[in-house]
């Protein structure tokens, strides 16, 4: 459904019957008030609908709630609420119940095609629809919509009939999961179209919002967040911080073919993370169509990659991440047989990561000997955390590395093989925190649901595991860290009908917001490849039903994802036909998140022929603002392009003018006496095997085992 929805406060009763629908002039028609206060809610009802009598009959019908007299006596709305799901629970037929929707379509007057505008459209289902309010002077909600679909103009109906009259107040406190029963048995009806019910409240609440706060006077100082408009015709920039990142996704072509030269002389390989600076990504990408050794991807990919190139015959491979990611991808070339690959760094210096810095701490090794103590424990490792941290936390409790993008799948299938398990995550808190509210979550999933997540779990299961799952609470990402109550709030007024896309870093007030929009198909919560796999599929199914529509998306993660986001939308519309499709990206950046330039002299910055007025990220320091995430990592931005071309053309390095890049062998040994290096890798191959077979390994397995034995 694509919605659209206009708002007009009402400053006077002419000004409402000014903009009245026109009335059908056919005497055979009698005009009836379906309880909607304002003049324009008059409209022709055929005399036909009487013979609905399934309707007629019902003591919860439609034809009770059309004939109420227009003196507003006015009905709660949980009363009209019950009222409805009752009529629609005593037909126990799903035919019975998608006439019953239909039925209801009939009742809606025509709208005027000038308010079937592009700016009243709300993203996220299947047919479009089309919804217009108004605050009226007695302080009462007034709706009123349609649909190029019988089936959503119906639930629109209903929708309306619950709102109409009703206070701000009574919109406001109704809740998505208060129309859960009227969302299921609907025959032939898809999953996206069912949410329509959830997508028009939503839409009806922000306009709500709106209104009051216009009418009060107390509309919010919100500036909308910058963002990036695509269509088959180009990109156009929204604010200065957009503009900065739009400058770097079409790179000077001699930059290009420098990399690449310089990429197949001296067969080097990139890996690289989708946080990279926007420079170095837009490069990358368009580098990738001349030389195939270049990836960029989420951390779980990295170290795999590395391997592909090795044997694709790279004798070098750097890598443009944080030092754990040239780490892991050291220790998996030599797991695989390839040590005489060189892996290099970006910079001569730490480039650390403040997960990783939180699991080095004392704090945390505090943490894994309580974990110690208790068997049979698991230490489930967050990726982004030393190989050091891997190797000492192993021989501590049995340890696995995980990924945002199979964290919650490696828990549960943890507790699939060992029942009585204890497991121990760490040490993103806001991660953990989020996976223990996710599964609190399940709890109120039926067992078939429960099942399509985990076919080895079940409501007790999901209830058992609970106070058994442990998580570390001083650990944080610094970017996430930022998308806190300023951005939540920000993002509730402006973008609460928009596509949430969420890490699973982020703190639980953005979590549940975006989880909020995952129940009605208008969100994702996850890994970075999560987030793109999410927005390339709802541009993919815009495309696909070739009708205009303006997907609007925002990017709950750190903002150099932007280029890969740019690169699969643009090609998906290149291919496509439809040349109304608008996809448009949104960063949650605060104001303060960015270093500004001068025009002219030494601290001004330029791309090409073009003078910034912002650049992406701060002028010092490891944050952006305190009201909210400038979702800019400043450890990620020591990843240059001037970095990598210094590394690459300095390759071998015979004169070891770079050896501080080179990420070297860990020769250093563990606590027991093996080599960090070996130990540290462990957790990593289990993973993998986890990957490749959805269960833990049987070594893993008997390691947690033998622990509890000998306790």
């Amino acid at each position: 459904m694509a919605l659209a929805l206009s708002v007009t406060p009402t400053s006077s009763s002419s000004s409402s019957s000014s903009r009245a629908l026109p009335r059908n002039p056919t005497p055979n028609f009698r005009t009836t008030h379906l309880n909607f206060a304002s003049p324009r809610r008059i409209h022709a009802i055929n005399p036909l609908l009487r013979s609905f009598q399934s309707l007629q009959s019902s003591p919860f019908s439609i034809s009770a709630i059309a004939s109420s007299s227009s003196s507003q006596t006015t009905e709660l709305v949980p009363h009209k609420l019950q009222r409805l799901v009752k009529e629609f629970k005593s037909l126990t037929e799903p035919i019975d119940r998608l006439k019953w929707v239909l039925r209801h379509a009939s009742l809606i007057p025509p709208m005027p095609d000038s308010s079937k505008t592009e700016s009243n459209r709300v993203m996220g289902c299947t047919a479009r629809v089309w919804l217009d309010a108004e605050l009226g002077q007695d302080g009462k909600m007034r709706f009123w919509a349609d649909s190029d679909s019988d089936v959503s103009k119906g639930m629109c109906s209903c929708l309306i009939q619950l709102f109409d009259s009703a206070t701000p107040e009574e919109v406001m406190d109704l809740k998505t999961e208060d129309l859960v029963e009227l969302n299921v048995g609907l025959l032939g009806v898809e999953r996206s179209r069912v949410n329509t019910w959830h997508n028009v409240l939503v839409s009806m609440q922000k306009k709500t919002r709106r209104l009051v706060a216009e009418k009060e006077g107390k509309s919010p100082s919100f500036e909308p967040f910058p963002s990036l408009v695509l269509t088959c015709d180009g990109i156009e920039a929204k604010g200065s911080f957009a503009e900065a990142q739009a400058k770097y996704l079409f790179p000077e072509e001699s930059r290009v073919q420098e990399l690449v030269k310089v990429l197949k002389e001296k067969k080097i390989g990139v890996s690289a993370h989708f946080y990279m600076d926007p420079e170095v990504q837009g490069v990358l990408t368009a580098a990738q169509k001349h030389w195939p050794h270049i990836y960029i991807s989420d951390s779980l990919i990295m170290a795999d990659a590395a391997v592909k190139m090795a044997k694709a015959g790279c004798q070098f491979i750097t890598v443009l991440g944080v030092d754990f990611m040239s780490e892991n991808v050291r220790a998996i070339l030599d797991q695989a047989g390839f040590g005489e690959v060189g892996v290099y760094r970006m910079s001569d210096e730490t480039i650390g990561c403040s997960l990783a810095d939180a699991a080095s701490a004392p704090a945390y090794l505090n943490y894994l000997e309580a974990a110690s103590l208790s068997s049979p424990s698991l230490h489930v490792v967050y990726i982004n955390t030393s190989l050091e941290t891997k190797a000492f936390a192993h021989e501590l409790v049995p340890t696995i590395t995980c990924t945002s993008s199979n964290v919650v799948q490696t828990i549960l299938q943890a507790f699939a093989q060992l029942p009585e398990l204890n497991v121990w995550y760490g040490p993103d808190s806001y991660m953990g925190a989020n996976i223990v509210k996710l599964f609190q979550q399940m709890t109120l999933m039926t067992d078939e649901e429960i099942a399509n997540i985990h076919p080895k779990h079940n409501l007790d299961s999901i209830k058992s595991l609970l106070p058994r799952l442990h998580y570390f609470q001083e650990g944080t990402c610094i970017v996430h860290h930022l998308f806190g109550h300023e951005v939540v709030e920000r993002i509730k007024y402006m973008y609460c009908d928009a596509f949430l896309t969420a890490h699973l870093e982020v703190p639980g007030e953005m979590f549940s917001l975006a989880m909020e929009a995952k129940k009605r198909d208008m969100g994702v919560v996850g890994s970075t490849q999560n987030i793109l796999d999410f927005i390339k599929q709802k541009v993919l199914e815009a495309v696909d039903r070739s009708v205009d529509d303006h997907l609007q998306f925002v990017l709950g993660t750190e903002s150099g994802m932007v280029t890969s986001i740019v690169a699969v939308i643009r090609k998906l519309l290149g291919s496509s036909a439809n040349s109304k499709l608008k996809v448009e990206v949104v960063f949650p950046v605060s104001s303060d998140s960015m270093t500004k330039t001068s025009s002219e002299g030494p601290n001004s910055f330029r791309v090409g022929d073009v003078t910034l007025p912002v650049v992406p990220g701060v002028a010092g320091g490891e944050g952006c603002s305190i009201h909210g995430g400038c979702a800019s990592c400043p450890y990620m931005k020591m990843n240059s392009l001037n970095s990598l071309l210094k590394v690459c053309h300095n390759l071998p390095d015979v004169e070891n003018k770079i050896g501080g890049f080179k990420a070297e062998r860990f020769k250093r040994q563990t606590p027991q006496g093996k080599l960090i290096a070996d130990v540290g890798c462990e957790p990593i191959l289990h993973m993998r095997h986890f990957q490749a077979n959805k269960e833990l390994p049987k070594e893993l397995v008997h390691h947690v085992l033998s622990r509890e034995s000998k306790r």
